[in-house]
Formats: structure tokens, C-alpha cells, sequence
């Protein structure tokens, strides 16, 4: 049976491979960002209900456009609102 010693430098340099293949990974996983969201991902997505939702479109903070009865919300308006 062989014997190795690991030293701190060797843990170092793994915890560096591994923190840069898990960086690689990860920003070859894109998650898809869409424009347009509807009610129910905005509600979600905020946290809100439906009336919270409705009083932030009445009131003008967060624009919207509304196509065969649906609202649509851009994901740049909500942004901004939030800041």
C-alpha cells in the first residue's frame, strides 16, 4: 500500500480546477431570458396578486400591451420598475 501526501498547495490548486470547471459549466448553461412575460410569470416572478398586479397597471408603474385580451409585460419595464 502506497502513501501519499497531499499538501496545502495541492488542495489549493484542486479547489482552483474545480471552482474553474464549475465556472465553465455553468456559463455553458445559459438560462434563456424571454422579452415578453404574461400575467402569470410576472405574479410569480414578483410575488404579487392578481389586484397588486392590476393596481401597478392602472396606476402606470409598470407598462404593458395587451394583444386578444392577454397583457404582456416586457422583462426591460419590469426592471426598471423595480429599481
Amino acid at each position: 500500500m502506497s502513501v501519499e501526501i497531499i499538501t496545502k498547495e495541492d488542495l489549493e490548486q484542486f479547489r482552483r480546477q474545480l471552482l474553474n470547471d464549475l465556472k465553465e459549466l455553468i456559463g455553458s448553461q445559459s438560462i434563456p431570458v424571454r422579452e415578453w412575460l404574461r400575467c402569470r410569470d410576472v405574479k410569480k416572478l414578483l410575488k404579487i396578486s392578481d389586484s397588486t398586479l392590476q393596481n401597478l397597471r392602472v396606476t402606470g408603474r409598470l407598462k404593458f400591451s395587451k394583444v386578444g385580451g392577454i397583457h404582456f409585460y416586457r422583462m426591460e419595464d419590469i426592471d426598471k420598475m423595480l429599481k
